[in-house]
């Protein structure tokens, strides 16, 4: 029966080896984007070519014997541990020689792209693949990579100083390889003096242009330091999410978003609409004009009315520059080279522009967070990681490790708290009773919206029949009063009912009553869009009823505020004074992520309602953010305590961005639908005075670009077939959803296919240690049959002398 084969690998070994600790050089210099690096590597492996050598019968193997950890377990022999570091996942990133050699090619192919003459041939052949376990000072290939390095310098001096810093900056290597290069290509002044037709004066322009640089780089640096800290969410959020967990990070976030949002729908209004009418102001009129007397800025009527705050201020004329001269019949002529401007059209398409450039954004922002949110990660070995993969070592002040500190803290909680909420499961009569317990809060809560819409509909009917006085203008707030009274009453029975349904996970709870609140807001909207768009519009026929919707929408969003006020101050701060003066426990009450995230869902959608009636009503809604911002983080780290069930919010992103998304934008874009398609403009204000709705004055645009020329002609067979064409609409409608079901599909499969290939690099790992193991076998069965031949000679020999 033939033998097995035993082989050792030849690795020639160093003094010292034998208890020198592997060196951690660049052990977090692990990049990604090595293919280059991997390629080269194989192929100069192949060419020296790792000699397997047949083991003598006599040698008896130095160092392959099995050794005993601690606790008696069988530890790999030193031969063993030797091919396990010349693996190419132990030497990618640490191997000196390799990153030096592909730097040095990368440098000569840009000075040969630049035209510059080489500095000379060099052999490109890297050192070997791993230098952690030989001494660079005895190893032979240490001259050579010195040669590489010394020519890499050389090369590096004869690159530009942007071209050098680039690509310094790209070579993956420690902080102290890269500034030893720096310092080595950095070239003397004095090189540069004798170059032919410069002399002395390159040096001194040179020196001047360097220090212009240097100080505009310097002042760009401090500006944007200083813009930075001018945002209030600088530093508040690392302290918000360190203390409170990332559930109450992601309604501040959230918040955040938001102002991105309204800054995005103002901007395009501000330019086209609102600027270009404040530079040509329309004919005051005939009467006298209100004076201010500081409630305007609780109703919004007042001196607030005849301004660019509301749509009334808009004029239907063409704007042009002033008149050149003026025509029989006191008409204006336009100076020669002047542009029309009309604004009806740039009203109508302004905020249609503005619409469609808000709603890709936020379907590209909820795309983003849902790939974000529930990309595949296996859960296993996150704690490790959280553990010992989290602190950022470049952090040297006292406050910001003190932060980061308190932000392992709260992860790792989260995590150990989701950990034992999947280990825990309920029973099937705790299922049941919790289900029926589940349905008769529901009934309740549907029960409380259907009062609430009652009553505001039947509010809103009395407010029509009794009209407000000319003088009586703090009547207009009763039905917005009536409003928030009951968007914030209604949450805390919410949280009343939700206590006697406990939820084994807390996100779950939250999700609830999200839902909860969000039923009653879209109800409560709903029915004040039909008491604007129904029963407004036919009451204020001989009026500008668009003026009073937007002053009613203005209304609403600064009285939301308000009470939103109001619930801080006495529903935070009165809870914890009370708990820290009367009663022993002292517990402070916790932030109430649902209501408060609804809030801001509520008024957003305000704002885009109200944003064709009262186009500033986004730089109102930016202001109200802010201030609530600081509100809300002042009174949350005053007041209120971090969850006692923490949890981790890895999805609230993607389901808040879906709520602003489905119920809140949809039906804002449907009301506008509605009012731009249907409703007639009244005919006293506004600039669509003279159409029967607002979407006519579209039409007539292509009309007048029929009757300008045949050039032209395509744009109303463009409008024709595609504007005025339902069926186009409601096939972008279909593509649209299509292609955010697609996304969801294709972030399915790639969840699946991680888990395939994770699953296939487990079972690589287990071969590894499959092969490993049956080698280790070999050896240790070669060693004993070696040794019992040993002893057999020495028994021999004993009895041969005997």
């Amino acid at each position: 029966m033939a033998q097995p084969l035993d082989f050792v690998l030849d690795v020639p070994e160093t003094p010292g080896d034998q208890g020198q600790e592997p060196s951690p050089y660049d052990e977090s210099e692990v990049h990604d984007s090595f293919h280059q690096l991997i390629q080269e590597q194989s192929r100069w492996v192949a060419e020296e070519g790792l000699e397997l050598q047949q083991r003598e019968p006599g040698d008896p193997g130095r160092g392959h014997e099995t050794l005993l950890g601690p606790e008696g377990a069988p530890v790999h022999s030193m031969a063993t541990l030797r091919i396990l570091a010349s693996m190419p996942s132990r030497t990618i990133g640490r191997s000196r020689g390799a990153i030096i050699s592909q730097y040095y090619n990368r440098t000569v192919r840009l000075r040969r792209r630049s035209g510059r003459p080489l500095l000379g041939d060099v052999v490109t052949r890297s050192a070997r693949p791993s230098l952690r376990l030989y001494d660079l000072e005895l190893d032979p290939m240490a001259q050579e990579e010195e040669e590489k390095r010394n020519l890499l310098v050389k090369e590096l001096q004869g690159l530009s100083a942007a071209q050098r810093d680039h690509m310094l900056r790209g070579m993956p290597l420690s902080l102290g390889e890269k500034r030893g290069l720096r310092e080595k290509s950095q070239t003397p002044h004095g090189k540069r003096r004798g170059q032919p037709g410069r002399g002395g004066l390159f040096s001194c322009c040179s020196r001047l242009r360097y220090a212009c640089v240097l100080a505009l780089h310097s002042l760009g640096l401090a500006l944007l330091s200083g813009l930075h800290a001018l945002t209030p969410w600088r530093y508040a959020l690392k302290r918000i999410g360190g203390q409170f967990g990332s559930s109450v990070l992601s309604y501040f976030l959230f918040l955040k978003t938001l102002v991105a949002f309204n800054a995005l729908l103002l901007l395009p209004l501000l330019a086209f609409v609102v600027g270009v009418q404040a530079a040509f102001p329309p004919d005051p009129g005939p009467g006298p004009r209100p004076t201010c007397t500081g409630l305007e800025f609780l109703t919004g009527a007042g001196c607030f009315t005849h301004t660019v705050m509301y749509y009334g201020y808009y004029s239907n004329a063409t704007l042009n520059q002033p008149c050149g001269q003026p025509l029989e019949g006191g008409q204006c002529r336009p100076r020669a080279g002047g542009l029309p401007y009309n604004m009806p059209l740039a009203y109508l398409f302004t905020v249609g522009v503005a619409f469609f450039i808000t709603c890709i954004t936020l379907v590209y922002s909820m795309a983003h967070a849902f790939g974000e949110s529930y990309r595949v990660g296996s859960t296993s070995g996150v704690h490790a990681i959280t553990v010992f993969c989290s602190w950022d070592y470049k952090v040297t002040q006292k406050r910001a490790s003190r932060l980061q500190h308190d932000n392992i803290r709260t992860r790792l909680k989260e995590l150990l708290a989701e950990w034992q909420l999947r280990q825990s499961t309920r029973s099937l009569c705790g299922r049941l009773q919790q289900a029926a317990v589940l349905g008769l809060v529901w009934l309740l809560c549907l029960g409380t919206v259907s009062g609430c819409a009652a009553a505001v509909h039947a509010f809103s009917e009395f407010v029509i029949q009794g009209p407000v006085a000319a003088g009586q203008e703090v009547a207009l707030l009763a039905l917005p009063v009536v409003v928030c009274l009951l968007n914030l009453g209604a949450p805390y029975l919410y949280r009343g009912l939700a206590a006697l349904e406990p939820q084994d996970s807390p996100v779950l709870e939250v999700y609830v009553a999200i839902c909860r609140n969000l039923v009653l807001k879209m109800v409560i909207l709903g029915v004040l869009c039909y008491h604007w768009l129904g029963r407004r519009v036919g009451a204020l026929q001989d009026q500008c009823w668009e003026d009073f919707v937007g002053q009613e929408l203005y209304r609403f969003v600064v009285l939301d505020f308000l009470f939103t006020l109001l619930d801080t101050l006495f529903g935070e701060l009165a809870w914890r004074v009370i708990s820290e003066k009367k009663t022993k426990t002292r517990r402070k009450p916790e932030f109430d992520i649902a209501r408060n995230v609804l809030e801001l869902i509520y008024g957003q959608t305000l704002t885009w309602l109200g944003v064709l009636f009262s186009p500033l009503l986004p730089a109102v809604q930016i202001v109200k953010l802010l201030l609530l911002f600081q509100v809300k983080k002042t009174s949350l780290l005053a007041n209120c305590q971090a969850p006692r069930r923490p949890w981790l919010s890895s999805h609230m992103s993607t389901v808040f961005l879906s709520l602003l998304c489905f119920p809140s934008f949809l039906g804002a874009a449907v009301f506008l639908c509605y009012a731009v398609w249907q409703v007639k403009p009244s005919s006293m204000c506004g600039p669509f005075r003279s159409l029967d709705t607002m979407y006519r004055a579209g039409t007539a645009w292509v009309r007048h670009l029929e009757a300008a020329g045949p050039r032209l002609s395509w744009l109303p067979w463009v409008h024709r077939h595609l504007v005025e064409n339902t069926f186009f609409i409601f096939l972008l409608s279909a593509l649209l959803l299509a292609v955010i079901y697609f996304n969801i599909q294709v972030v399915r499969g790639q969840r699946k296919v991680i888990c395939l290939l994770k699953e296939q690099i487990s079972h690589e790992g287990e071969d590894k240690i499959f092969l490993i193991n049956k080698l280790h076998s070999i050896y240790e069965k070669k060693e004993r049959k070696e040794g019992e031949e040993r002893s057999r000679c020495a028994g021999r020999s004993g009895k041969e002398e005997s």
